[in-house]
């Protein structure tokens, strides 16, 4: 499957994720950041349906901070009925958008982890795509993945992973099921638990 196939089959994955939510589940924390899980999916349909005006217009409203701005449209955006932020998905499912700087394995990194962001608190299971979670790992430890991990996250350890063929670097090793190494890249502490090694404890002190 191409990369852009991934990424439409993981939108209609979420959708169908999202359609089976209750009102609780949808107004749990997540694991990214002050957002709720619906507010993750808001994020991840803001990012294939919002006109490029209304994103100009939440940039300026704030203060050119990109980050920020993200939130907020992802919070306007999650005001919606889940039902419809999930048909949403289906019907750009194949939008072939392609983010400025992290691409293709960028847009399918988001997805793949803000899955988790959502799964994780809600004790839910889902599996990950060996080769797709390949192409993000090698995506997170390449120097491009501008907004997910700083470059000094992972320089001077090695990962390996103890479910797939998947190894990079050199130093002291951080070792654990791919989701687990996906995600302590991405910097979500939750993740640091699934892991052992000696690089663990060098790789906490750089999480924020």
């Amino acid at each position: 499957m191409s990369i852009t196939g991934m990424i439409a089959d993981e939108r209609r994955s979420l959708a169908d994720l999202t359609d089976t939510l209750t009102a609780g589940q949808l107004r749990t924390p997540s694991l990214c950041s002050a957002w709720t899980v619906k507010e993750v999916v808001g994020h991840l349909v803001a990012v294939v349906a919002t006109g490029n005006g209304a994103a100009l217009t939440m940039l300026v409203r704030s203060g050119f901070n990109v980050h920020k701005a993200n939130a907020r449209l992802a919070a306007a955006t999650a005001t919606r009925p889940a039902r419809e932020l999930a048909a949403i998905l289906r019907a750009h499912a194949e939008n072939p958008f392609r983010p400025p700087i992290v691409g293709y394995p960028g847009a399918l990194t988001d997805l793949q982890i803000h899955q988790q962001d959502i799964r994780r608190p809600l004790g839910l299971t889902g599996e990950l795509r060996p080769e797709r979670l390949r192409i993000s790992l090698d995506f997170l430890v390449g120097g491009r993945a501008v907004g997910f991990t700083p470059r000094r996250r992972p320089a001077g350890l090695r990962f390996e992973c103890t479910d797939l063929v998947w190894a990079w670097g050199d130093g002291p090793v951080v070792r654990g099921p791919g989701e687990a190494v996906m995600l302590a890249l991405a910097g979500r502490r939750s993740a640091l638990a699934d892991l052992d090694g000696p690089g663990v404890a060098v790789l906490e002190r750089r999480l924020p």
